[in-house]
């Protein structure tokens, strides 16, 4: 007799049916799996068998042949024990085999039948609501990032035998919407831009990248506070929309970092991957094709502390990704697309020893030496960060004054800085105003660092004093053709800051002005982050 049932094989974040068609007959024991098969999915007759014996159910005296299609499409995993089974006691008469490919099944046996937790369950279900499958079951340890796809009949179990049940129609699976989802907020602990003393010119720059999308580079002494300030990065951001809470929960579930206790992920990512990351942990790869940390940040923050230390190679592979918003991995088999838009917040220190410019005379490096220790950082990479900044050493001033209620003029050590929430207000104003003219179609992209050249030319262009000032600018400094998109951009996100329709002089002004190694090629001197930051 044969049966099929129906599961779900990732390739990224697409889900493609996989048909799980199963043979059986009389004869010595014997239990034969084709159709591309890995290890971890041809070991799935020893758990299936195991669990099949806890309900009663011997396979010792049939032939049981198992075929995966489509045969060319590489399966791994153990994800597929749950299909496994059922189709093999829907062809041994144990269940109906009525209907089966109609139901997704996504789960992983133990040897005593419970069905554990696996990866990608929430792209696994979005696909199949895509391709019009009706229902679905899950495991219970899923249950929650299942609660949240629309479309699907989502049921969840916690052993085969009430998979069985459920299927003869003696008692009906709990549905996944019955599980309350849990949003997982920041912590009532969570850091704050107001912890942060002084740094008047490092809290706009992170204003304007959290307004516009754009990623930052920050050049600084050790201890001026370039990690404090990418740590808060976050929580100026807006809150997240609900389909980049899903975008997000469905990288971290292929990614196997969600817990059974967690629903939609609700707080923006912030990853800060150590500099002895490979490509492919920074981008993606392994086998199989897991994400990398540039997309686990999509909608969020990664951040490159001591960027210099990374290897080239690395940092040259964040390229296209930063450039096209997607990192796309092609192997023999397989071309996978994860999305990647992340802002990215990179820090350095201004030489080897960390103190180049400092007030105290203590760097140790030659000028030379500077200018090497800074030739690591690629000209097309730079290219694609769209603020430079420097940061001083910190005045003992601002760390040593007490923290009051007053309203922070940026400067002075007798106020204290704003708090997140309130800088967070602004940048929610400046990105609905960006939202505006996508929704109106004057742009095709939400976010001012995604705008394109048409985009530019019809909102960005600045008036005519702006348009000298910039003119100037690419003469003086030589901007690449990137550079100066770049400038364009930025200056479009001060004008929605100012609640400016127009971009002015002091927009293209400020702009370039946050374009801290441009003027050091211009000059041929690297910059010195004390007088830089005054």
């Amino acid at each position: 007799m044969q049966a099929t049932a129906l599961t779900f094989s990732l390739l990224g974040l697409d889900a493609h049916p996989i048909r799980v068609e199963v043979d059986s007959g009389r004869g010595p024991s014997f239990f034969q799996m084709v159709g591309l098969a890995e290890a971890s999915v041809r070991e799935s007759r020893v758990r299936v068998r195991a669990a099949l014996q806890q309900l009663g159910v011997e396979l010792d005296e049939y032939v049981i042949t198992v075929n995966l299609a489509p045969a060319d499409l590489k399966k791994s995993g153990g994800a597929y024990d749950l299909a496994i089974a059922i189709a093999a006691l829907a062809a041994l008469g144990k269940v109906p085999a009525e209907g089966l490919d109609q139901i997704g099944l996504l789960g992983e046996l133990s040897l005593s039948g419970a069905v554990r937790p696996v990866r990608g369950v929430l792209p696994a279900l979005r696909g199949a609501a895509g391709q019009g499958i009706p229902r679905a079951i899950v495991p219970h340890g899923n249950a929650r990032e299942a609660a949240s796809v629309a479309g699907v009949d989502v049921f969840i179990a916690e052993h085969l035998g009430q998979v069985v049940a459920h299927l003869r129609g003696n008692k009906a699976l709990p549905g996944a919407g019955s599980v309350a989802t849990v949003v997982a907020e920041p912590s009532a602990a969570a850091v704050d831009l107001a912890e942060v003393r002084g740094q008047h010119g490092a809290r706009r720059a992170l204003e304007i990248a959290a307004a516009g999308g754009h990623n930052l580079i920050m050049l600084g002494p050790p201890g001026s506070g370039k990690t404090m300030l990418a740590r808060r990065l976050p929580t100026i951001m807006p809150p997240m929309s609900y389909e980049e809470a899903l975008d997000i929960t469905a990288i971290h579930s292929v990614a196997g970092l969600l817990s059974p206790d967690r629903g939609l992920v609700a707080a923006r990512p912030f990853r800060a991957p150590h500099h002895t990351v490979s490509a492919a942990g920074l981008v993606g790869g392994g086998d199989p094709i897991r994400p990398g940390e540039v997309s686990l940040a999509h909608h969020g923050c990664l951040f490159l502390d001591e960027l210099l230390e990374f290897r080239r190679g690395v940092l040259e592979a964040l390229r296209e990704p930063l450039e096209e918003g997607t990192v796309a991995l092609c192997r023999a088999r397989a071309r996978v697309v994860f999305p990647a838009r992340p802002i990215l917040v990179a820090a350095i220190n201004p030489c080897p020893c960390g103190f180049y410019g400092d007030r105290g005379n203590r760097c140790v490096c030659s000028l030379d030496r500077v200018r090497a220790y800074r030739a690591r950082l690629s000209g097309p990479l730079l290219d694609r960060i769209d603020l430079h900044i420097a940061l001083p050493p910190v005045d003992v001033a601002h760390l040593c004054a007490p923290l009051g209620a007053a309203k922070d003029d940026g400067r002075s050590p007798l106020h204290a800085p704003e708090s997140s929430a309130a800088v967070r207000a602004r940048v929610v104003e400046a990105r609905a105003a960006q939202r505006a003219r996508f929704e109106a179609g004057e742009v095709a992209a939400t976010h001012n660092a995604e705008l394109g050249p048409r985009d530019l030319a019809r909102v960005a262009m600045p008036d005519v004093s702006g348009a000298r000032v910039l003119a100037s600018a690419v003469e003086r400094l030589g901007l690449s053709a990137r550079a100066y998109t770049k400038v364009l951009r930025v200056a479009r996100t001060l004008a929605d800051m100012d609640r400016s329709a127009a971009v002015r002089a002091a927009h293209v002004a400020e702009a370039i002005g946050a374009r801290l190694f441009d003027r050091e090629a211009a000059s041929g001197t690297p910059p010195v982050t004390a007088a830089a930051g005054a």
